[in-house]
């Protein structure tokens, strides 16, 4: 007998939270030297299988949720199996079963995830496409299919060597997989091609979109860009070599998993019209805290390298200044943000404004009441109005 999709997603489920119970006792007993960064990983991960339980649950024939949980499965197999190789190869010699399996496992499906991650961006939000684009995807998974079994066969004919090669952390040596798995390579261009067109056919579907669409490719563009930035992050600032490197790096860590969480906003459609009050809030309290930033560091060098002022007065002062500066500053900063970002908050806000600046002059009750009526219609535009006064 077939299983149900609830019986799919429940064994999924459970297989998730194994998962991450093997991955902190291993970190435990492996000792990792950077326990906050995995806790990061291990937090992103739980997102992204959370996510991807609800959307199965919520639209079983939805494949976006799918994806998610596979993806989940799949990053906690392998964290598992970087720290079994630490615990093997770094700890016990080598010596400990399933060693040469894990070894072969983890050099053998390195691009597995990217593989399988980005058709999800040609099926969000509903998970259906069009005639022209399944005949993309089945070449796309045929390809993928094949790029795979190639990097397969050569690692199983030119094997890593574990033993003395794997790091702190359970990452192997580079290994290009043999002549075997050469020629694979040659379709790295093909997926770079069809991810581009995956972007860029809901670039064009964002450009016709209106209403709860619309709303919908604004979450995924929110957390596409987030998780562009945190690659970023990660890239620049992931070698950890000092605190400040390993904070950076946790940031961006968790930059990755607004991407799950966006997407199941657009999805489930659960406060899914706030993405613009989301936005403006988010630009504003970056901008105010660059600015915070700026003040807190311009009284601390003016008044401890131009003025006799030692540094504990220069950091509370510095510190009440910023203190002081913060509301008119937010109020402001919002202001700015919500013009060129939030119109039509800002819109209402202007307009709510207008209308307690005429109420203050107003002594007429029909004119406060008519004044109220059209304000409450410009501002949330109903299709019916009524004003009931008490007597």
């Amino acid at each position: 007998m077939v299983p149900s999709h609830k019986h799919l997603r429940r064994a999924a489920a459970a297989l998730i939270v194994i998962l991450l119970a093997a991955d902190v006792a291993l970190s435990l007993v492996t000792h990792d030297p950077w326990p906050t960064d995995d806790g990061v990983v291990l937090v992103v991960l739980a997102a992204y299988g959370a996510v991807g339980y609800v959307i199965a649950r919520e639209q079983p024939r939805n494949p976006i949720g799918w994806i998610f949980i596979a993806l989940t499965l799949f990053a906690c197999a392998d964290y598992v199996a970087r720290l079994y190789l630490v615990l093997d190869y770094r700890q016990h010699g080598g010596s400990l079963p399933l060693g040469g399996t894990v070894l072969f496992w983890r050099g053998s499906w390195t691009f597995f995830p990217f593989l399988l991650a980005f058709p999800a961006i040609v099926l969000f939000p509903d998970g259906r496409l069009s005639a022209r684009w399944r005949k993309v995807m089945w070449v796309y998974v045929v390809l993928a299919a094949a790029f795979m079994v190639a990097q397969f066969v050569g690692q199983a004919r030119h094997p890593t060597s574990g033993l003395g090669h794997i790091d702190v952390r359970g990452e192997l040596p580079n290994n290009n997989g043999g002549p075997e798995a050469a020629w694979s390579f040659a379709l790295v261009p093909f997926f770079l091609g069809v991810w581009i067109a995956f972007v860029w056919h809901q670039v064009g579907a964002w450009r016709s979109a209106s209403g709860v669409l619309r709303a919908q490719l604004k979450w995924l563009a929110v957390g596409g860009a987030t998780l562009i930035l945190s690659v970023v992050v990660l890239v620049m600032f992931g070698d950890g070599h000092s605190a400040g490197a390993r904070i950076a790096a946790d940031v961006g860590t968790a930059g990755i998993g607004v991407l799950a969480i966006a997407i199941g906003v657009a999805i489930l459609r659960y406060r899914l019209y706030e993405v613009d009050r989301l936005v403006s809030r988010t630009l504003s309290y970056a901008v105010l805290s660059g600015l915070l930033v700026g003040v807190f560091a311009g009284i601390v060098l003016l008044t401890t390298r131009v003025l006799p002022f030692s540094s504990p007065v220069a950091v509370a002062v510095s510190t009440l200044a910023a203190a002081a500066l913060f509301n008119p500053l937010r109020r402001r900063v919002q202001r700015l943000v919500d013009h060129r970002f939030n119109r039509a908050r800002y819109d209402r806000d202007a307009l709510v404004a207008r209308f307690g600046a005429r109420l203050r002059d107003a002594v007429d009750s029909d004119t406060v009441v008519a004044e109220l009526a059209g304000a409450a219609s410009n501002s949330v535009e109903p299709a019916h109005i009524s004003v009931w006064v008490r007597t």
